[in-house]
């Protein structure tokens, strides 16, 4: 058996606070969402519309954007799909292929939203850092999401 290697004092606080803040932080920014009827996967999922070339995106590719298993995605439209925030679009040259494409009402929603969604997440975040610490977390988890990446791909 492999002997451990123990957290020191720091890297404990800082796993720690990930653990016990990380959860918190998405409800307090997920609940500035609640008054336009949305959650923050609708709101991923229709900002990850807009700004895909011609607000479209493969179902495939969006599923994987969002890291969600297609019945995963296929459950997380159904409430922009019912509310006509997003359509499914069939591919002209090959009818296996479909899209989720963000319609008007879905954009004109999304613009109203983006805004407040911004105001909340540097609220609650991005200017209780300083830039230096911003910096750190962009890079720390862009080293932790390549190596999930590549966990994931083999």
């Amino acid at each position: 058996m492999a002997k451990a290697k123990w957290l020191t004092d720091a890297e404990m606080l800082a796993w720690r606070g990930f653990i016990v803040r990380s959860v918190d932080l998405i409800a307090v920014i997920t609940k500035d969402l609640e008054p336009f009827g949305l959650d923050g996967g609708d709101y991923q999922l229709l900002a990850m519309l807009s700004e895909a070339p011609g607000h479209k995106m493969k179902m495939c590719d969006l599923a994987e954007t969002l890291g969600l298993s297609r019945s995963g995605l296929t459950r997380r439209m159904e409430g922009v799909l019912n509310a006509g925030y997003v359509s499914r679009v069939s591919d002209q040259k090959d009818r296996r292929v479909a899209f989720a494409q963000i319609t008007k009402k879905g954009l004109t929603l999304i613009k109203k939203v983006a805004p407040h969604h911004v105001a909340s997440v540097r609220r609650n975040i991005i200017d209780l850092l300083s830039p230096t610490e911003i910096a750190a977390f962009g890079t720390g988890f862009a080293k932790i999401g390549q190596q999930i990446d590549q966990k994931t791909k083999i």
